[in-house]
């Protein structure tokens, strides 16, 4: 049975798509000609250190990664694996062994609106579970250097079969605005980004909201709101009047974790910069103090 239409929701709401493989059932190896992806990242980012981890699996293949900016160094430490390695991801926690390098946080995931998506792609679908604004806690430990965290992260956990070639331009933030709330987004273009049931999102103190389609910088530079007044819609973050409705921020990279891989049947190039950002987002929303990722992926898979 394929899907027909997408859906987004809250997990454990009612109106969840019936008769396809949705986690944590198992999904099969292959669904419409197109080899099973699932993948979990997790990002944690803050004013003085970010960290990112993942695990990705591409059918039997695995890839593992893991990043931490240390802004106060000035440096970037990142390895990737083409196994798991010593990344273990598990609801609610973060373990990493690899080297110097060990990383220990812990996630409030139940915390905050987990917002489910899913998407028809032709004869199959994919599936993704995404939360921001999560509140996170641990330590980075670097040689005999300590950092501690302790502030707001993301979660996305994606499965399914998207197309074989899927382009995607997205970012992830985290921070707070100046009514001193837990701010958090997820906002995308090529993937998930049905107009009125996409993954994007918005969280304000844990609550989710949807918002509209969005359009990436060709720099990565800031990401917008492409609505019917776009023509007129202020500069990137530039809180100008008429923002307080829209999606408006301007982004400054700092350090820029990117990668190609050519595994001849998959192939993948992506960027990735850690930065701040500034701006205003959906329902008044205006940044004070807010850090995350920009993302470039183009992936044939």
């Amino acid at each position: 049975m394929a899907l027909d239409a997408p859906h987004r929701g809250l997990l454990g709401d009612p109106g969840r798509p019936a008769g396809i493989a949705l986690p944590p059932d198992a999904l099969p190896l292959v669904l419409g000609g197109r080899v099973r992806k699932r993948w979990r990242y997790v990002g944690a980012y803050g004013p003085g250190l970010s960290v990112c981890v993942g695990l990705v699996h591409i059918g039997l293949l695995t890839q593992s990664f893991w990043a931490v900016w240390d802004r106060s160094e000035g440096r970037l430490r990142e390895r990737t694996r083409p196994r798991r390695g010593g990344v273990r991801l598990t609801p609610g926690e973060v373990r990493v062994r690899d080297g110097e390098v060990s990383i220990d946080l812990r996630l409030g995931e139940d915390a905050v609106d987990a917002v489910e998506t899913v998407t028809p792609y032709g004869p199959a679908h994919a599936w993704t579970l995404k939360r921001a604004g999560v509140p996170v806690e641990g330590v980075v430990r670097i040689r005999e250097r300590e950092l501690t965290f302790d502030g707001l992260g993301v979660v996305d956990d994606s499965a399914g079969f998207p197309p074989r070639h899927t382009s995607w331009r997205w970012s992830a933030g985290v921070g707070t605005d100046k009514r001193g709330r837990a701010v958090g987004w997820n906002l995308v273009d090529g993937i998930h980004d049905d107009p009125a049931a996409s993954e994007r999102s918005v969280w304000v103190d844990g609550r989710a909201v949807h918002t509209g389609p969005v359009r990436f910088a060709d720099d990565l530079s800031g990401v917008r709101s492409t609505d019917a007044t776009d023509d007129a819609a202020p500069a990137p973050g530039s809180g100008a009047p008429g923002a307080e409705g829209r999606v408006d921020l301007a982004f400054r990279g700092e350090s820029t974790r990117a990668r190609r891989d050519n595994l001849l049947v998959i192939r993948s190039s992506y960027e990735q910069p850690f930065g701040s950002f500034s701006g205003v987002l959906p329902g008044g929303v205006e940044l004070v103090d807010a850090h995350g990722v920009m993302e470039r992926h183009d992936a044939v898979w």
